[in-house]
């Protein structure tokens, strides 16, 4: 069904704020995981509603945390995240960061021990707004491994998200590149399950090690694991982000120690520059005008609707969902009451999601 993005709001507002979230933060968490559903990213969309009532009953997500600087070092800061939202508390830590950068023309941020982070893009255009270029490094925590390693046949890290942002020119908008390192994110193999589909070519592994496009390797026994994108190279930028988001926040790399049911633990080092540090911006962002021409100046590929830069998909998609509604798979949606009718949301309170079942 298609969901208006107002109604879809309202709806995670109220499921979080009955779990024991104050109105203010739900409303900042539910506003940022519609924006994911409106971009394309379903995967880190409402669909995480359940989760994260589930983190707060079992007492891995404490909704009222707000971020503790652990060490101040002029650019350089580290932030504990208490088990908040990370909705939350990487905005509070990224406001820190960005700060920094305006007095210092370049920050590092660490931060560790937060619920989930929902997209890193939304930090990375937090940072590009405000006229940064950011790179973002992160891993997570959570009850199993979900990615096997590049010639492994088990899983051993999480999906640890990669993400660099520009900011906008006067010609074109921000770049954006925010991706997991593994081929496809968790949330997409939960939503290809729920809705019935398969999962791409070359995702996914069985428990014996083998190639799969069934999603149900990832949530019936025996367990599979999802794999790194591009083999070797994605490999490579997993382990970029244990090491750099986890181990270097004190939060650590993944290891069997951290796992615990409903815990979404990401740890992040954000690394923030202004590209005028060298007095050369409009030098640089004219060169990235050219550049930008140069490349999707290529003809379209067969089939193809020709070159999307980083951040073009997600544009176009929230212009055709602001515009016709959020779609939602059925299985999302059962998901969705029952968590609400679990933590008492009144039935009026699910208006778009029960009356147009």
């Amino acid at each position: 069904m298609r969901i208006t993005a107002e109604d879809l709001t309202d709806i995670a507002i109220s499921i979080l704020s009955h779990a024991g979230a104050r109105r203010d933060a739900a409303t900042k968490v539910a506003t940022r995981l519609v924006h994911a559903n409106l971009t394309g990213h379903d995967s880190h969309g409402v669909g995480m509603v359940p989760a994260y009532v589930e983190g707060i009953q079992a007492g891995e997500l404490l909704p009222d945390a707000e971020i503790a600087v652990v060490k101040d070092k002029g650019p350089f800061l580290l932030v504990d995240g208490q088990q908040g939202f990370g909705h939350v508390i990487a905005e509070q830590a990224m406001d820190l960061a960005i700060d920094r950068a305006k007095s210092s023309h370049f920050a590092v941020l660490s931060l560790r021990n937060s619920f989930h982070l929902g997209r890193l893009g939304d930090w990375g255009a937090m940072a590009a707004d405000a006229g940064f270029i950011c790179i973002l490094y992160a891993n997570v925590q959570s009850p199993r491994p979900l990615v096997a390693p590049f010639g492994g046949s088990d899983a051993r890290f999480v999906t640890n998200p990669y993400c660099t942002a520009i900011p906008a020119t006067s010609k074109n908008p921000m770049f954006l590149l925010d991706m997991a390192t593994s081929t496809i994110a968790m949330g997409k193999a939960r939503v290809a399950h729920l809705s019935g589909k398969t999962a791409p070519e070359g995702a996914l592994i069985n428990a014996a090690g083998e190639p799969t496009n069934d999603p149900a390797v990832m949530f019936d026994e025996p367990i599979g694991a999802l794999t790194t994108f591009g083999q070797h190279k994605g490999f490579g930028l997993a382990l970029l982000g244990d090491m750099l988001g986890g181990s270097f926040s004190g939060g650590g790399a993944y290891s069997p120690e951290h796992e615990a049911p409903a815990r979404i633990f990401n740890n992040m080092m954000a690394i923030l520059i202004d590209p005028d540090v060298f007095g050369l911006v409009d030098e640089f962002n004219e060169d990235l005008d050219k550049y930008t021409d140069w490349v999707k100046a290529s003809p379209a590929a067969p089939g193809s609707p020709g070159v999307l830069f980083p951040g073009d998909p997600e544009r176009r998609s929230a212009q055709d969902r602001l515009a016709n509604g959020i779609y939602v798979d059925g299985g999302t949606v059962a998901q969705l009451v029952e968590t609400a009718k679990s933590v008492g949301v009144p039935h009026e309170a699910l208006r778009g999601i029960v009356d147009d079942r």
